[in-house]
């Protein structure tokens, strides 16, 4: 069986306890001599206190906790996270205190593996503000009761989840702060999709924080488009202390979400094809009859391509005369180096007729940049170089493609090579992280589905009779092929 990381550090972290009591050896007052302060007060930026990771290793072993805090304070940070786990993080409770004592007035989280009521007593004494409590280490049961003791003491509870188990359990409780990991506490890995895939589960009132993967201060605009109001940002402050007021200054959570929040918000298919499939998107759409029948059989996303020369062109004007869809409409740019995006174009998108862009070209990459939470990227790969420039994008998603013998992507009905696809399972970005394109049809998906398991799925050529023709019997096959692997996988 899998190691789990989290369950072996509370584990050793109660082995320690058993020797050292709860306070682990440090001097922590009697009673508590710090004013508790209000947790989430704006800017909900959290900056986290932090020295080494089971993921990373060291990050800043020689980090003085206070030195690091004075940073975050001046920054206009009002929340640090100080990491107390001694044995794989390289905290302590003397951290905690040390922050709380240089800065009253800043609320501090304590951030640790904690599992009972004494956790919680010894934290209220130290000067935590807030205690973090992970559901996937405990029951109903004992969140309800260590939440209680917690807010008997006057602390806010800050209740981690990362997918749909974890809300069920904590949806008795109704945290009033809710923070979804991307990392997985299990092995560490990180998702970025992880926090909006399973914010559909969490159905109470609730502030949201995105934690984890922050690493620049778009990322975080990314997160405050997708509907979180807060976030936790560790690693990434502690390599770049000057990330904290870019942070500050740029962190807003927005009232309209992104078109990865939309997407994310519901399952593939929705409720017309077998729950645990990949979304489906069909792309080179130009004819209404041919994006109804998509909508109906199921579909997560249509495409529409805008790129000159394309035999699939279509106008902005089709898009405005299209029927409203169940299913999110995207629209599929080529764009040259030095260009934006044409202006009818951005206005389909402004005005809610096209949900994201596709980029599909060799624009700037600071214009995908820009667009990232309405807009993803595709690359035809040509080996490792072709995807791994884009493993820090805002996006959390890229499509694979595959080019076409003249040098094309998009359109060409060329399969993937499996060198290709194989070096992707290795990566972040394999896996149930693939977004996965080129020359799919109803004869090779089933096969593909079951050996690669891509998220997303994008078919165009293999399902015309003729260039942006879709054969209706093609689609209604494809369907039953995906829905077929899906029901037997």
């Amino acid at each position: 069986m899998p190691s789990d990381i989290k369950r072996d550090i509370v584990h050793r972290r109660l082995e320690r306890i058993a020797i050292e009591g709860f306070e682990l050896g440090h001097p922590v007052p009697a009673t508590r001599q710090a004013p508790l302060v209000p947790f989430d007060r704006p800017p909900f930026v959290i900056c986290e206190v932090k020295r080494r990771s089971p993921s990373k290793g060291v990050i800043a072993g020689d980090l003085d906790a206070v030195a690091q805090a004075r940073r975050y304070v001046e920054a206009g940070v009002k929340t640090i996270s100080v990491l107390t786990e001694e044995d794989q993080f390289g905290g302590s409770l003397v951290d905690l205190m040390d922050v709380k004592h240089a800065f009253p007035e800043i609320a501090v989280l304590r951030k640790d593996f904690l599992v009972r009521k004494e956790d919680i007593e010894v934290s209220w004494r130290a000067g935590a503000d807030a205690v973090l409590l992970i559901a996937s280490l405990l029951n109903v049961t004992e969140m309800t009761e260590l939440r209680a003791y917690a807010e008997g003491l006057g602390l806010a509870v800050f209740l981690e989840v990362h997918n749909e188990a974890d809300c069920d359990k904590a949806r008795p409780l109704a945290p009033a702060f809710t923070g979804i990991n991307c990392r997985d506490l299990t092995d560490f890995g990180i998702d970025r999709a992880i926090p909006l895939k399973t914010r559909r589960y969490v159905d109470w009132p609730t502030k949201l924080v995105y934690e984890s993967g922050i690493f620049r201060a778009d990322h975080a605009q990314w997160a405050g488009a997708s509907g979180f109001q807060g976030v936790l940002v560790g690693e990434g402050v502690v390599r770049n202390p000057k990330l904290a007021a870019e942070l500050v200054d740029q962190f807003r959570p927005t009232p309209g979400l992104s078109f990865w929040a939309k997407l994310y918000a519901r399952s593939p298919g929705a409720t017309l094809r077998p729950p645990g499939g990949p979304y489906v998107k069909i792309c080179g759409l130009t004819r209404a009859k041919d994006v109804l029948l998509a909508d109906a059989l199921g579909a997560d996303l249509l495409g529409f391509i805008f790129a000159e020369g394309s035999k699939r062109r279509i106008t902005p004007e089709f898009v405005r005369s299209l029927l409203p869809t169940r299913a999110l409409k995207v629209g599929v740019v080529h764009i040259v180096p030095g260009s934006g995006v044409p202006d009818d174009i951005a206005e389909l998108v402004d005005a809610g007729l096209l949900d994201a862009l596709q980029f599909h070209g060799e624009e700037d990459p600071e214009l995908a940049e820009s667009w990232s939470s309405h807009a993803y990227k595709a690359v035809g790969l040509l080996g490792e170089a072709s995807w791994s420039s884009w493993g820090q994008t805002s996006a959390p998603r890229i499509l694979m493609d595959a080019k076409g013998l003249d040098g094309s992507s998009g359109g060409t009905g060329q399969t993937i090579a499996e060198s290709e696809l194989e070096a992707l399972e290795a990566s972040t970005f394999g896996g149930p992280r693939l977004w996965l394109a080129g020359g799919l049809n109803p004869e090779n998906i089933g096969a593909i589905i079951g050996r690669w398991r891509p998220e997303l799925v994008d078919a165009s050529s293999g399902l015309e009779s003729s260039p942006g023709i879709k054969d209706e019997t093609k689609m209604r096959n494809y369907f039953q092929e995906i829905d077929h692997a899906v029901l037997h996988a």
